[in-house]
């Protein structure tokens, strides 16, 4: 097995309960980590026996686009587009954060961090 990073994807979106939030949008950061047998493409240099990681980008970016009210929403169907539709994943664990989150005092972010392994 191996693993595969990609890390500090700075998002704006618009994740929240509250009214204001859907409406002016926070930055956020996502970061995950996949696991995944990556023998077969140490060895064969072929970028279709990997996780491709542009790949990873793009589905949190078209994830973190569609609005929601919970962070932990938003990890659950990055994590189910993943296991979807990159069969070579074997667990993955995503956590998105907001950052500077309207909750009242000096907090510099919140994180919710969500883990998956493949259904067999």
């Amino acid at each position: 097995m191996g693993i595969i990073k990609v890390e500090n994807i700075r998002i704006f979106a618009y994740h929240g309960c509250l009214k204001e939030e859907s409406k002016i949008g926070s930055d956020y950061r996502v970061d995950l980590q996949v696991e995944a047998d990556l023998q077969t493409s140490a060895k064969s240099d072929k970028l279709s026996d990997t996780v491709d990681y542009v790949f990873l980008n793009k589905v949190i970016k078209e994830e973190m686009d569609k609005p929601s009210h919970l962070l932990e929403t938003v990890c659950r169907r990055i994590l189910d587009r993943i296991f979807n539709e990159d069969q070579l994943v074997k667990k993955a664990t995503v956590w998105v954060s907001k950052l500077n989150p309207p909750i009242g005092g000096d907090v510099q972010k919140v994180t919710i961090k969500m883990t998956d392994k493949r259904k067999k």
